[in-house]
């Protein structure tokens, strides 16, 4: 498949806005803060979470950037399907992750963290998020969606699509795939 380098650009410069942050604080802080429920820095996600089901027992915590409107995207997509959210903004989203094991090389620009502990980065479907929580590997600590994918949930852009993979990532720091998203059906 031959990938438009505007769309490389484009992508490029939709994650570095998104990736904007300034640290003042320590990513252990900003964990704890949250783990607390004393963060400054919060917002509800302003829509009404969808009816109670096997997804919404325990809100999920969401770190994100403010001026990213993906996420946002992402957020509406997990919570039709059930899932329980709250964002908070923090001022090291990079140390979050960090702190959370996501390596550089899995990133993208929304982190979701489970009551469970289990890390949600990026655009990953809600279908294989409740896939993973349903039976969680052994030696996991959570899903990503390396990058911004055109065409991933809250990444939708028209008819556009690009196929990706969702990486199981593990303790150890090792990665393999979960799964192969090779259409825009395949998702949902």
């Amino acid at each position: 498949m031959r990938i438009s380098f505007w769309w490389v650009v484009l992508g490029l410069a939709l994650l570095a806005g998104c990736a904007e942050s300034t640290p003042s604080q320590s990513a252990q802080a900003q964990v704890e803060q949250s783990a607390s429920g004393e963060a400054q820095q919060q917002e509800d996600t302003g829509t009404q979470a969808a009816p109670a089901g096997p997804n919404a027992s325990a809100e999920m915590l969401v770190y994100k950037s403010p001026t990213c409107g993906c996420c946002g995207d992402w957020i509406k997509h997990m919570e039709g399907a059930g899932f329980a959210l709250k964002s908070e903004h923090p001022e090291d989203l990079a140390g979050i992750k960090t702190q959370l094991g996501i390596a550089e090389n899995v990133r993208s620009c929304h982190t979701a963290v489970s009551p469970q502990g289990y890390v949600f980065e990026g655009h990953i479907p809600a279908r294989l998020i409740q896939q993973f929580l349903a039976s969680p590997p052994e030696d996991a600590i959570g899903l990503s969606v390396p990058g911004m994918p055109v065409g991933s949930p809250g990444m939708e852009s028209g008819d556009r699509f690009m196929p990706y993979q969702v990486m199981l990532l593990r303790r150890d720091g090792s990665t393999a795939v979960y799964a192969s998203i090779n259409t825009l059906e395949e998702q949902y």
